[in-house]
């Protein structure tokens, strides 16, 4: 009965998450670039950039919680070392350390008053200057910008969970281009995944690798939960190394929950108890159908929303930070 009622509202509900998802962009009033704040609008750069012409641009999404001890950067360190590691398979040189690019982000932070909470988007680029698609000439540009962003997907989706299909754009096989790095141009398979799931009436999408098996979501890792175990896909080049599922490792191990990293079939997904995806901009989030197959019983389930709540604990500064998650600008930043 469940099901059938959870079908026949379901493209409301999942229009709404949809539309949420597409709101204005929240500016701040200045952005870091190349050791100085400049104002936010003027931080331009050129229609024939070979960023712009040809997705030259690495780039991290990271998240700053307001805390009781002051804003805290989480996963600083692991995203900036993982923008260089994406830089230096692009060979793209940055001039900036990670410890310099840490103390900027803390910065943008400072100058743009979101003490709060915000996202913060480090992006290194090849600027204007070659013609060629190998950017040889073009200067290397660094920007740091930060702005206030709520819950990616609606806060109320974090309890109910959230409607997926399994996307026909598959990821692109492991050594068609590093999958380990964050890079603009690989982000044009996320969108065709993410644009027709939306188009489709749903808020996510799971998609498939070249073999057929599991790979991710648009933009975040997939948890799977069975008779009390986690399974989650190996990084495998068709997927990124996300650090949020790294800490649901670590809360699962916590939990004694047993975990198994293996190659996954779609038709598993189906028949999970649970599913949840992880990333920075999604957090913990439950899924509660999959190609209008309920998940489990169709809402978050026990073991994602332990790991959820966990998370969410350390991350906001309700729970002692034991895994060494968040930086603080006093830390030595």
């Amino acid at each position: 009965l469940r099901a059938t009622r959870r079908a026949s509202g379901f493209r409301a509900a999942a229009g709404t998450s949809a539309r949420r998802c597409a709101s204005g962009f929240p500016e701040a009033s200045t952005i870091w670039k190349d050791g100085e704040l400049i104002p936010w609008k003027e931080a331009n750069v050129h229609i024939l950039s070979t960023a712009v012409q040809f997705g030259s641009s690495l780039f991290e999404g990271i998240r700053c919680y307001g805390t009781p001890s002051g804003p805290a950067i989480v996963h600083l360190d692991g995203h900036l070392r993982r923008l260089l590691d994406s830089c230096k398979m692009y060979r793209i040189d940055v001039p900036y350390s990670a410890e310099a690019l840490a103390a900027a982000c803390f910065d943008v932070v400072e100058a743009n008053g979101l003490h709060d909470g915000c996202y913060i988007r480090p992006m290194v680029l090849r600027g204007y200057g070659a013609v060629g698609m190998d950017g040889k000439g073009s200067p290397v540009e660094c920007y740091i910008p930060a702005w206030k962003w709520g819950a990616y997907l609606g806060a109320d989706a974090f309890s109910t969970g959230i409607d997926c299909c399994t996307a026909s754009w598959a990821r692109p096989a492991p050594n068609t281009f590093p999958g380990m790095a964050k890079a603009a141009g690989n982000y044009n398979n996320a969108a065709l995944i993410k644009m027709e799931a939306q188009a489709n009436g749903y808020v996510e999408a799971v998609a498939l690798g070249s073999d057929g098996m599991v790979s991710e979501g648009s933009g975040q890792n997939l948890f799977a939960v069975r008779d009390g175990e986690i399974a989650t896909p190996p990084i495998n080049g068709s997927n990124l190394q996300g650090l949020t599922r790294a800490s649901a490792l670590q809360l699962a191990a916590e939990a004694g929950v047993p975990v198994r990293i293996e190659p996954i079939p779609r038709e598993a997904l189906y028949v999970a108890d649970e599913l949840f995806f992880t990333g920075t901009a999604t957090e913990v989030m439950p899924i509660a159908s999959l190609d209008r197959i309920a998940i489990g019983n169709g809402r978050r389930g026990p073991i994602t929303e332990r790991i959820q709540q966990r998370y969410q604990d350390i991350i906001h500064g309700r729970s002692e930070d034991v895994y060494g998650w968040m930086s603080l600008r006093f830390c030595g930043v």
